[in-house]
């Protein structure tokens, strides 16, 4: 009661807001006003001024009245000469100044917010406004769009405005050579999509071996259009590059007959048991044919016997009385049996299959342990207690053990993958077949997204599914996930007509507040309550007179579907009725803006595939506003009647006209069907939006209240072609589509926490690499990681009660070709004098190796040997730690929690990968070199300090029947002005009788400064 009366008196948080803005505005308009006045190269010069201003130590805050009236009056003067600009290939004039709402949705923006506005309130002209104020620090503005087609119009669209004011527009597209995409990204504004600048993102960081490679210049401000569909719907799948796999093992194709005919068998089998239901329900056993249906839901959820069986409330009520019974034991005995009598059993809101011990006995009858997999441990407990074998003999039977798991394991996924393409992945719906391929379709956009694979052998197995070719397996080379790229951006914003809803996880997991700009008009659509039927076949009929009737009269209708598959059907039915249409699904997406910017015209009909992020206005044709409908309205906007022969439309009344927006099903977000409502009465035009649901889509079927829903059923007495309207019912579809949101924040939320931990490694890899590119002595980098690796093999070999110095000096001639031996050194003294003394040999040799190599190479060189060891086992790391993730749940069953357990071995693979890479730098560092010569002219000159002894070295030992090797002439500086009759003669390297320098001990040629920053650059 309080709180509503605090409301009352003082206003909601967002309206406190959009009054506090106001104020600004007003300031805004009057400097437009003076700017009017002026020539456009007095305009024009205010961005310099402004750039200046900034420059000497006013805030953008400061300057964002005169900012935004400078970008407000440009907008006026193209629209008052009718400027003309090609845009995408079709000829537009520019006809927008700004309203009001739009400064304030500017202003929101540039604070660091999402602005909610609705459709057709001009987003796209709106984000000119933050985009140009903050593109005067000269630092760049990233404007982050749904798909390439609206970042090239949107770049040339408000190009214009930015060109006119003297800025630079850039826009990244896919297939871009690098040295475009730099090119862009240099400019003061920059359009691209979120996968594209992540993508770039991580070839920078992760993949560039040269700052000449690397096209981004930071990340200091982005603007994300359709926010909600980029941070939220796409931030569930990371971004990943990935590349072949070195070594491709899938058998797919040669299990795919016989998985073809276990599906099939499967499919008989289910039939069976519906048949048998149907009899049983014939015979009043209502409890047993429950519990044969929900065999028949367990083993092929879209049976088809079994979707008109539980169109019955009752029977329905039965299979679920028969589920709820199976799970309620603990043990679940009954429940385990009942799946063994399936081939496989498919859980269909999971997307996974698993294969049971008949489905196991069918694939190979006489070995059915061939999809089982060993146990290692046991065997390998075994092998190492049997006396009878030798050392070698238990080490090649604990290898063969092993390849018989990996044989194993990779049989067993294979198969699983297979029968999750055949049974839960459908064609047309989550992808399409193009040109031989398979291209997955975004579930949110209806867009297909050539170059994306599914990972883990999944898309191998859909290849082998439909024929195509199978292309090799990947392997990942670098990976982020949208959040994390999101927040490398010292300043974020966002717009969309639909995030209210989600606003709590805007805060929890991006900081971003949401602000919910009021229209410039009233909007005045009228929505119908949603149109509920018991069955798909009945839903669809009456959808298909709905937009008879409305075609008869002018009406343009628009039909939004969910999958591709729905679209086609709905084509076809109204392929029979004569109606002409247009369709716009993942199919025909090149057609998509001629499609759109028609589906307000007169009489049009177009179906598309779900039009959340379409990001095109949908205008009224002439008259159109003016066609009466088929429904009388009240002045709430609240249907009370239909528009017929005797219908009077009383006053205050009046009767529905505009765009006329059909859902044919909820989607799991109601986000996207606000989307949906939202392409009709745009700018305060008429409209009419309504929803027709069955008890047999999928949303329905996995998260809605079936038990209430079928009682309510039942109570009503509801026949197959009777039409369900009521707000109640609204509610229960509502609450199953919370579920779903509240279940996908869930996986959101749990991505970003274990992508954290991979985020804060990610982190030192790429910060580490970045370095390594920035620095112009690559050389020291080395080094310094050489005298690491010795200082902790020093401390590991020379130290505590089994300290060797020959094991010391083992490990270092067979690290380094430096030829020393235990005499060489004085481990009387401490570790610390013995390492130096190594580093010091270890850099005599690597001047030697030096002189052999191209000069002009040698920079590339030492930074491709840091590079190089860095990448191949960060990758390494990449697919370890991935395979973590995925077993990391098994820990639950040990009653730990599989977050922290998943820090801790990460935090331990970490440490490990550290130790790793910098080992293996220093192992490379005399192993890699510019060419073959220069490697074999290294190797016969490294310096011999023994003559008649044998050398621990073992690269200077020379070849029995070939020359010895001829030494450097350190004095010449040329080996090959020997001459060649000249015996060979072995001479010492010439050694610095002072004393030796660390890289942190003072300089001593007296400037002061440590020794690295002075003389021993």
């Amino acid at each position: 009661m309080i709180q509503w009366f605090v409301k009352k008196v003082l206003g909601t948080k967002n309206q406190r807001e959009i009054k506090r803005l106001w104020p600004t505005v007003g300031k805004i308009n009057q400097f437009e006003v003076e700017y009017q006045g002026l020539m456009d190269e007095q305009l024009q010069a205010k961005t310099t001024q402004l750039k200046d201003r900034f420059g000497k130590g006013e805030t953008l805050d400061d300057l964002l009245p005169e900012a935004f009236a400078v970008v407000k009056n440009a907008c006026r003067r193209l629209t008052e000469r009718k400027h003309s600009a090609v845009i995408r290939g079709q000829n537009v004039v520019w006809d927008m100044i700004p309203f009001d709402v739009q400064l304030i949705g500017g202003m929101v923006l540039h604070s660091g917010r999402i602005a909610e506005m609705a459709t057709g309130e001009g987003k796209t002209l709106v984000a000119t406004f933050p985009a140009y104020l903050n593109a005067l620090t000269g630092r760049g503005v990233h404007i982050v769009t749904v798909n390439d087609y609206l970042a090239a119009r949107d770049s040339e669209w408000m190009g214009e405005v930015y060109r006119f004011l003297n800025l630079s527009v850039g826009c990244v597209q896919h297939g871009q050579s690098p040295d475009i995409r730099r090119q862009q990204y240099m400019c003061d504004i920059v359009y691209g999509t979120n996968s594209e600048m992540g993508f770039d993102y991580l070839r920078d960081n992760g993949m560039a071996t040269t700052r000449a490679e690397q096209v981004q210049r930071g990340h200091i401000y982005a603007i994300v259009d359709e926010v909600d569909s980029i941070l939220i719907d796409e931030a569930r799948t990371p971004l990943i590059i990935a590349g072949p796999a070195t070594v491709s093992s899938h058998q797919y194709d040669k299990f795919k007959g016989t998985i073809e005919r276990i599906v099939q068998a499967q499919s008989l089998e289910a039939n069976r048991w519906a048949a048998d239901a149907k009899k049983q329900i014939d015979e009043g056993s209502i409890e047993e044919a429950g519990r044969l249906l929900f065999k028949v839901k367990n083993s092929m959820p879209r049976n088809k016997q079994l979707l008109k069986l539980i169109e019955d409330p009752a029977i329905r009520r039965a299979m679920d009385d028969a589920e709820l019974l199976l799970y309620q034991d603990p043990r679940k005995t009954e429940l385990y049996k009942l799946k063994e009598e399936a081939y496989f059993s498919i859980d269909e809101k999971s997307n996974e299959s698993d294969l049971s011990e008949r489905g196991r006995e069918f694939l190979n009858p006489s070995d059915p342990e061939m999809f089982v997999l060993p146990d290692l441990i046991t065997r390998f407990h075994d092998i190492d207690h049997d006396e009878s074998l030798s050392k070698e003999e238990r080490q090649r039977a604990k290898a063969n053990e092993q390849q018989k798991y990996d044989q194993a394991s990779e049989r067993i996924h294979n198969i699983s993958q297979l029968l999750r393409a055949y049974c839960v992945f459908e064609k047309d719906v989550q992808y399409v077949v193009q040109d031989n391929k398979v291209v997955i379709v975004d579930e949110y956009t209806g867009r297909t997204m050539p170059g994306r694979r599914w990972s883990d052998g999944l898309h191998q197995a859909i290849e082998a599914k439909e024929g195509v070719q199978i292309d090799r397996e990947t392997q990942t080379l670098a990976t982020i996930t949208i959040q994390n790229y999101f927040r490398l951006y010292q300043k974020l914003s966002g717009m969309t007509g639909t995030a209210e809803t989600e606003a709590n996880e805007f805060h929890d997991i991006y900081k971003l507040d949401v602000v919910v700009v009021p229209t410039n008009r009233p909007i005045a659509r009228v929505d119908f309550d949603d149109s509920i039927y018991k069955t798909r076949r009945e839903k669809y009929s009456a959808i298909v007179n709905e937009i008879k009737n409305a075609h008869a009269k002018g009406q343009p209708v628009l039909v939004g579907t969910v999958a591709v598959e729905s679209s086609e059907l709905l084509s076809r039915m109204l392929k029979r009725e004569g109606i002409v249409h247009n369709v716009l699904n993942a199919k025909f997406v090149q057609q998509e803006a001629e499609i759109v910017a028609g589906a307000g015209q007169r009489g049009a009909v177009t179906i598309a595939t779900n039009m959340a992020g379409r990001g095109t206005d949908i205008k009224l044709g002439l008259g159109v506003n003016k066609i009466e409908g088929l429904y009388i309205a009240n002045a709430k906007n609240r249907v009370v009647g239909t528009i017929g022969p005797d219908a009077k439309v009383e006053e205050g009344e009046h009767a529905v006209s505009g765009l006329y927006v059909i859902g044919t099903e909820r989607h799991e977000s109601r986000r996207i069907d606000r989307q949906l409502r939202g392409r009709c009465a745009r700018q305060g035009d008429p409209g009419v939006s309504r929803f027709f649901v069955s008890f047999e889509d999928d949303l329905m079927r996995n998260f809605g209240d079936s038990r209430r829903l079928s009682g309510l059923m039942t109570k009503l007495g509801m026949k197959d072609d009777e039409e369900l309207q009521h707000p109640w019912l609204n509610k229960s579809v509502e609450s199953a589509q919370r579920r779903v949101e509240e279940r996908n924040y869930v996986s959101r939320k749990y991505t970003l926490q274990y992508d954290d931990v991979m985020n804060q490694q990610r982190t030192v890899i790429y910060t580490w690499r970045n370095d390594i590119l920035a620095t112009e002595t690559p050389r020291e980098e080395i080094f310094e990681v050489v005298q690491e690796v010795i200082e902790s093999e020093g401390e590991a070999r020379l130290t505590g009660s089994e300290a060797s110095p020959e094991s010391f000096v083992t490990w270092l001639n067979s690290t380094f070709p430096v030829g020393v031996m235990v005499e060489d050194f004085d481990f009387s003294k401490d570790t610390a004098s013995v390492v130096k003394a190594a580093i010091q040999r270890i850099r005599d040799s690597y001047e030697i190796k030096i002189k052999f190599e191209d000069p002009n190479a040698l920079q590339s060189l030492e930074r491709y040997t840091l590079l190089g060891s860095i990448d191949r086992l960060w990758q390494e790391h990449l697919y370890a730690i991935d395979s973590l993730r995925h077993s990391i749940n098994l820990r639950q069953i040990g009653q730990k929690d599989p977050l922290i357990e998943y820090k801790r071995e990460a935090y331990s693979m970490f440490s490990d990968l550290m130790g790793r890479i910098k080992l293996e730098i220093a192992t490379s560092l005399f192993r890699t070199s510019a060419s073959i010569t220069a490697f074999e002219s290294f190797l016969r000159n490294l310096p011999q300090k023994f003559i008649h002894e044998t050398p621990p070295s073992t690269l200077s030992t020379p070849v029995e029947g070939q020359p010895a090797p001829r030494p450097l002439d350190l004095e010449d500086g040329d080996a090959q002005n020997t001459p060649a009759a000249a015996p060979p003669e072995r001479k010492l390297p010439i050694r610095n009788v002072g004393p030796t320098v660390g890289r942190n001990d003072p300089c001593p040629c007296g400037s002061g400064k440590k020794y690295k920053n002075c003389c021993g650059r």
